[in-house]
């Protein structure tokens, strides 16, 4: 990389993370207002219905809830730039302590779907295929699969598969964590809907590029068909492959609490814990870490970008 690709590299990394900063203070500030007119009291989630009026009263105060609304969000905003996310009301422990115990069980989880969904090749390989050999039985096939795939319900993928292999077959354990085989299924659940779009987007793609001039001079020149559509296709189409990539990904790292509900995955039963005990810092915690994690996963997508396609510029 050359001196003048060096600067506009790091001009544009600063500039993103500049735009960080009120991303997510905008996130913050919606989730904090949203939290406190939802319906519902914290402090009564916290002590049950029997609890008598004074001992709520008291504990309103220690958690400072009775403060108005601007001081909680000021207080809560000063905690965040010096990285204190909080304590839940429920653990008592730090929300940041609770996140990073738990979320490397999710970060297992999203490898393990995006190996399946992208490095296995399935959904790129039929995508290429089906823009190779337009309207062949296994192209129709694989719309068909595809289009189902998109259309069932993440849950419902779930049940039958630790339906099919867990209970009848007893190929893999239907829930919990613990080895490579506690994964398997919870993988398929999630990157299923993945290989679909994957295939469908590069079937899209690839059938563009295959009618590019440059596409026809290659095979003008003699050169095998499998270094046409492989080298010189696929590069050109793989833009819109990495934006899809890029985005499941995302989704895998911050969306997969149904997945890992249906499954006993230990990642997101803690969101979900802390929405039905309305542990509004564990919330408001939860939803600042998973933006911030998405929008890192958009900032490395979009410097994968000029690596895959050199006419993609930084400046």
């Amino acid at each position: 990389m050359d001196r003048g690709a060096a600067i506009a590299v790091k001009r544009f990394l600063l500039l993103r993370l500049a735009l960080l900063v009120p991303t997510l203070l905008g996130v913050l500030g919606v989730t904090f207002l949203l939290l406190y007119v939802a319906p519902g009291d914290p402090v009564q989630a916290m002590v049950g219905e029997r609890a008598d009026a004074e001992t709520i009263a008291r504990l309103r105060a220690e958690l400072h809830l009775d403060d108005p609304l601007h001081v909680q969000f000021g207080r809560y905003v000063s905690g965040v730039v010096q990285g204190d996310l909080g304590t839940s009301y429920i653990t008592r422990r730090p929300i940041l302590d609770d996140l990073l115990a738990r979320y490397p069980a999710t970060l297992r989880l999203a490898g393990a779907a995006m190996l399946f969904a992208a490095a296995m090749g399935i959904g790129i390989g039929i995508g290429i295929y089906g823009a190779w050999r337009p309207g062949s039985w296994l192209d129709r096939l694989a719309t068909l699969a595809a289009y189902l795939c998109v259309s069932f319900p993440v849950y419902w993928v779930g049940l039958i598969l630790i339906l099919v292999f867990a209970v009848s077959l007893r190929w893999f354990p239907p829930s919990g964590s613990g080895g490579p085989a506690f994964l398997v299924l919870p993988a398929l659940t999630l990157g299923m809907r993945s290989v679909a779009f994957l295939s469908r987007m590069t079937r899209a793609a690839m059938q563009e590029i295959l009618q590019s001039d440059f596409v026809r001079t290659a095979r003008a020149k003699g050169l095998p068909e499998g270094q046409v559509v492989l080298s010189h296709a696929l590069r050109n189409a793989l833009l819109p492959v990495v934006t899809v990539l890029g985005l499941d990904f995302g989704s895998y790292l911050t969306g997969s609490i149904l997945t890992e509900t249906i499954f006993s995955w230990p990642g997101g039963r803690y969101v979900l814990t802390a929405i039905d005990k309305r542990d509004l810092p564990a919330i408001q915690g939860s939803v600042l870490f998973l933006s911030l994690v998405f929008v890192i996963v958009n900032l490395l997508t979009d410097i994968v970008y000029a690596k895959v396609d050199p006419r993609v510029a930084y400046d």
